[in-house]
């Protein structure tokens, strides 16, 4: 089988590589690996941790709405526990974005290195997926979808409509109860937050698909 074009790069499959590299090789595959599931892991326990927080939250505010009956007491605490909630998951959205970003660089890592195993047993070729397949596009983010099917897009969605319902309740509170006004706070406020959020993770994977594997060999000697 006539080894396919791998550009510019030298013929190093005639020699073949070094029995130490290709030991190197695969042993910092396999760390790799092992970093993407820890970068899995905490996102996900940081998503429980959130979502049972949450869930504990709403389920107090409705106890203390059924004992105050909507009182000054089921307002006040829930001004102080919605927004402590939208604040844990602008926290917990940071951390995922961060962890799924971190996923990311080590993937195209992982990437780098196949390549490696393609250019000195290119006979690999017709029986492994393009290690550059899998990939995000560099310079295109994710799509509108994808945004909210990640974690962190998640976490977004939660996030907002929480700080949408604090916004409301507290507009309901200066309004003297005003459902139009809190409803037209609420809404506002939620849509701004989630589409800036929205934003913000799509320049982060941006940034994370653009960014070079190797800064510090870019940079070259001082």
């Amino acid at each position: 089988m006539d080894k396919p074009d791998r550009g510019n790069k030298p013929d190093q499959a005639d020699s073949g590589p070094h029995p130490a590299a290709v030991t190197f090789v695969t042993t910092e595959h396999f760390t790799l690996q092992g970093a993407r599931s820890s970068t899995i892991s905490e996102s996900t326990g940081r998503a429980s941790v959130f979502l049972g927080a949450v869930s504990g939250g709403l389920i107090a505010l409705g106890l203390v709405a059924t004992a105050a009956k909507t009182g000054a007491a089921f307002y006040m605490f829930g001004l102080i526990l919605l927004p402590t909630l939208a604040f844990v998951g602008l926290a917990t959205f940071h951390r995922v974005l961060q962890s799924g970003i971190e996923d990311l660089g080590y993937a195209r890592r992982i990437a780098q290195l196949r390549d490696y195993y393609f250019d000195h047993a290119p006979e690999l070729a017709g029986y492994l997926p393009n290690p550059a397949e899998p990939l995000p596009t560099p310079g295109l983010g994710i799509r509108l979808w994808q945004q909210f099917v990640t974690i962190a897009g998640m976490v977004a969605v939660i996030t907002a409509v929480l700080a949408g319902a604090a916004s409301g309740l507290l507009a309901a509170v200066v309004s003297g109860h005003s459902l139009v006004a809190a409803l037209a706070a609420g809404v506002v406020i939620a849509a701004g937050a989630l589409t800036g959020l929205m934003r913000y993770q799509n320049s982060a994977w941006i940034r994370g698909t653009t960014a070079s594997l190797f800064p510090g060999a870019e940079a070259g000697p001082q």
